[in-house]
């Protein structure tokens, strides 16, 4: 099974995935089971689905074959070159691949002087009037051909403007921008590209990230601190017949490759390994010419060697084109592929599934226990009005005043329920004291002004040092926090469990470790590319400073603000159960006592209301049998993999 293939077989998985959900949503309204907080959470887990992208990033110095290697790999289909690959330099700005159905096709290109303000590329994206858009004729090979070359304009500055741009301009003719003669300096025209497509792959989810060498990576750091570490997999390209330059070694070191083994979903391809295929040699002595290079590579970048791929993307290309099997397999790009498919669609759908699995556990049990306390409330009903054939009034009148103290009981019980949420609500505060973005917005300002008044590089490297800390320290205290309000929740489930019989299981529990690992590898970048001697001595404080908040805090206030959202949905979900069962067990006793009421005012209906029960008795487990089957519906497409074959459809 080809990349494109598994690809594909896991967009079919996640759309029957969807499709279970949303019949396990349908039933619950149609059976009148939902509320509020449960049809929230629904849509939310429906909306995540759909949106689920998979984030593949190639990154290289230019004339790699990047852009062939992605012709190769996803779009080979097509029967032509999607994306213009050529030699020189073929994309100069970072660019995006994806498609989004609200938009017409279309390139969208981010002016380089957007550069000159202190906003990212994603705060760009919400403002689609900077962008120049270029529709894209579908119909046209020719016209998608001429409308994609955009992505290798240039323009010319002046040095200054270069340089205040990003790009550091030399009077060396060799240099990636250099002064031309007339003081001009030809440097890219677009900051950044989104290339809107409706290809096959591409509208399943597949956004694939092109990056154009080391000056735009080092040029633009949201790269760094955002779309390449969150990349489901990064491709690291070497050209075979120049190996690892020093460029090459560069982004390696400072961007992709991780000290102390392998990463997940990281590799290096050795391309245009078709430039060592010489006819005067045998193929043995090609192979091992390709294996000399390949081990060298994997020797420099400290790899073993089978994490290396050496392939020809442009010969896979043609061979997919015109369907040559043989010239495929010499190509080597399957052996590339089915490495990918193995290691990245297995990964991504295990994040998805456990995110998916462990929401939907949730509201299922939550369902479940709902219509096993409704069943148990209406047989505790039965037995009590099955009891009372043939007894007389005072047996009646004793069992209706059984009743009543249970729900006054039941309602001292309500006393302490009310008094949990109380606490609750006070923790919900302290946590979103340390938490909530205004704690953020103060330390943010704090350390501005601590770094505008600074007079010596330590002072400057502490006020970086201590907005690390402060963050670290209040996601620390948030997490205590969140310890006490589980540990509350636990022991008021387990109360009302025993002592009232609601069915409540355990709390669902929550950390906020991944964001402490975020804000740890924010501050790791910040002291490889900014708090490091050698940047406090060499740039300007106002500069750095600049920098700082530009780039370092905008990715932390992002994290705070993930986290925020997830807290806010886990609070919701613990006391949600707590509620619903709270409420249901208030009904139930009020209509238990109804019930007798009525059989003491009116002997002759109790075999009416005991007939009454027993029908409302078969229709519950009937929606408990019902509910079961939707559960298995869904955990069968949750744990079927990839590769196995479909299922009949949820829906």
């Amino acid at each position: 099974m080809t990349l494109a293939q598994h690809f594909a077989a896991y967009s079919q998985w996640r759309t029957q995935l969807s499709e279970g959900i949303e019949t396990f949503h349908g039933w619950l309204t149609e059976n009148e089971l939902n509320d509020a907080q449960t049809d929230l959470r629904l849509v939310h887990l429906l909306e995540k689905l759909r949106e689920d992208r998979l984030h593949v990033a190639f990154v290289a110095e230019f004339s790699r074959g990047k852009s062939e290697l992605i012709n190769a790999i996803f779009f080979a289909d097509y029967g032509s070159r999607m994306l213009p690959s050529s030699a020189g330099r073929t994309t100069m700005c970072p660019t995006e691949l994806m498609f989004d159905p609200t938009k017409p096709p279309s390139i969208e290109l981010l002016p380089i002087q957007t550069r000159e303000s202190n906003a990212s590329i994603s705060e760009y994206k919400r403002f689609p009037i900077e962008w120049d858009v270029i529709p894209l004729n579908t119909e046209s090979p020719e016209s998608m051909q001429e409308a994609l070359r955009h992505v290798s304009e240039i323009t010319r500055v002046d040095r200054e403007t270069a340089e205040k741009l990003g790009f550091a301009a030399s009077e060396n003719n060799t240099a990636m921008f250099h002064v031309a003669e007339d003081g001009m300096v030809e440097i890219p025209r677009w900051r950044h590209a989104i290339i809107n497509f409706p290809h096959p792959l591409l509208q399943q989810g597949l956004v694939i990230l092109d990056t154009p060498g080391l000056n735009a990576i080092g040029t633009e750091p949201e790269l760094t601190l955002s779309l390449l570490p969150n990349a489901h997999a990064v491709l690291f390209v070497l050209s075979a017949d120049t190996g690892v330059t020093q460029s090459d070694l560069t982004i390696w070191n400072d961007h992709i490759g991780t000290s102390g083994g392998r990463k997940k979903g990281r590799m290096v391809v050795l391309n245009k390994i078709d430039g060592l295929w010489d006819e005067l040699k045998t193929q043995e002595e090609i192979e091992a010419e390709i294996a000399k290079q390949a081990n060298t590579c994997a020797t420099t970048l400290d790899l073993p060697s089978s994490q290396i791929f050496p392939v020809s993307a442009q010969k896979g290309l043609v061979a997919k084109i015109n369907n040559d099997a043989t010239l495929l397999k010499r190509s080597r790009l399957p052996e590339l592929e089915y490495a990918l498919s193995e290691e990245l669609i297995p990964a991504k759908q295990e994040i998805v599934r456990d995110n998916t699995d462990a929401e939907f556990a949730d509201l299922y049990m939550r369902m479940r226990g709902l219509l096993e306390s409704r069943l148990a409330g209406l047989r505790e009903q039965l037995n009590e009005l099955t009891e009372l054939r043939g007894k007389n009034k005072g047996v009646v009148e004793y069992m209706m005043g059984k009743v009543r103290a249970e729900k006054e009981e039941f309602e001292v019980g309500l006393q302490r329920y009310y008094a949990v949420r109380s606490v609750f609500s006070q923790l919900t505060n302290r946590l979103f004291g340390h938490l909530g973005l205004d704690a953020l917005r103060l330390l943010t300002q704090t350390t501005r002004e601590a770094m505008i008044d600074a007079t010596f590089s330590r002072s400057l490297s502490g006020a970086m040092q201590n907005f690390f800390n402060v963050s670290r320290g209040n996601l620390a205290k948030s997490n205590i926090e969140i310890g006490e309000i589980l540990n509350m929740m636990e022991a008021i489930y387990k109360r009302f469990s025993v002592e009232h019989g609601l069915k409540l299981g355990t709390p669902t529990s929550f950390s906020l470790i991944r964001y402490e690992k975020e804000v740890d590898r924010l501050e790791k970048w910040c002291d490889t590319h900014l708090n490091t001697m050698y940047q406090l001595l060499t740039h300007e404080k106002n500069k750095l400073t600049e920098k700082f908040f530009e780039e370092v805090t905008v990715q932390v206030r992002r994290a705070f603000e993930r986290a925020n959202r997830d807290a806010e949905s886990w609070l919701k979900a613990i006391m949600a159960p707590m509620e619903t069962q709270v409420r249901e067990h208030q009904i139930q006793l009020k209509r238990r006592l109804e019930s007798i009421k009525r059989i003491h005012q009116a002997t002759d209906t109790l075999e009416d209301r005991i007939g009454e029960l027993e029908h409302v008795e078969n229709g519950l487990v009937s929606q408990v049998r019902a509910l079961e089957k939707i559960g298995q519906d869904v955990r069968a497409a949750l744990h079927r993999k990839v590769s196995d074959k479909p299922l009949r459809s949820a829906a």
